[in-house]
């Protein structure tokens, strides 16, 4: 199983960018995926999660109508498009799945490694 985010890097505040999620080694379109953040001195907390096919999103209070979280179950692909940066959205952004087996049991959680976020001026 492989999550590798990218997208990361250094913004101004009121600037945007856009994390993509690259995913293998599992069926991703049974999964569950999210986006969590850890600030330094900070718990990681979630940002945002997708259900399986898009039906259902859920942001944190902090991130709603800013971030937008998306998927493509072709490309495997889970995304969270950052705009209206802050200075507390400074993070590292990590790709978090669980996946929904046939069995009916969830497998995972799987992690990315993380990708830095930094908004300043």
């Amino acid at each position: 199983v492989q999550l590798v985010e990218s997208g990361g890097g250094l913004v101004q505040p009121g600037g945007s960018l856009r994390l993509s999620c690259a995913t293998s080694g599992f069926m991703f379109s049974r999964a569950t995926m999210s986006w969590y953040r850890k600030a330094p001195g900070k718990e990681r907390d979630l940002v945002a999660n997708i259900t399986r096919f898009g039906v259902s999103t859920h942001y944190a209070h902090s991130v709603k109508d800013r971030f937008t979280i998306s998927r493509d179950n072709i490309e495997n692909t889970v995304f969270l498009q950052m705009n209206a940066l802050k200075p507390e959205d400074t993070a590292v952004y990590f790709c978090h799945a669980r996946v929904f087996g046939r069995d009916g049991l969830w497998t995972g959680p799987y992690w990315g490694k993380g990708t830095q976020v930094t908004v300043s001026s």
